[in-house]
């Protein structure tokens, strides 16, 4: 399971994005969002790189949250 900071994720239309770009090439991953904190958490068979990847083209850069 990964956490990651995504600063640009604002509401629902964001967390739709990113949960459809992530489980386009992961079908298996489950996401949990806080809007909040502006965190996901991603628990998938991909690595943490290809993940923030994966983000970062959907449009949301993302950093790993400690």
């Amino acid at each position: 399971m990964t956490k990651f900071n995504v600063p640009d994720m604002s509401c629902g239309h964001c967390t739709a994005a990113i949960e459809k770009a992530v489980t386009a090439v992961d079908e298996g991953a489950e996401l949990t969002f806080d809007l909040e904190t502006h965190t996901v958490t991603v628990s998938s068979t991909l690595d943490d790189m290809a993940l923030a990847g994966i983000l970062d083209k959907e449009g949301y850069p993302a950093t790993p949250a400690g």
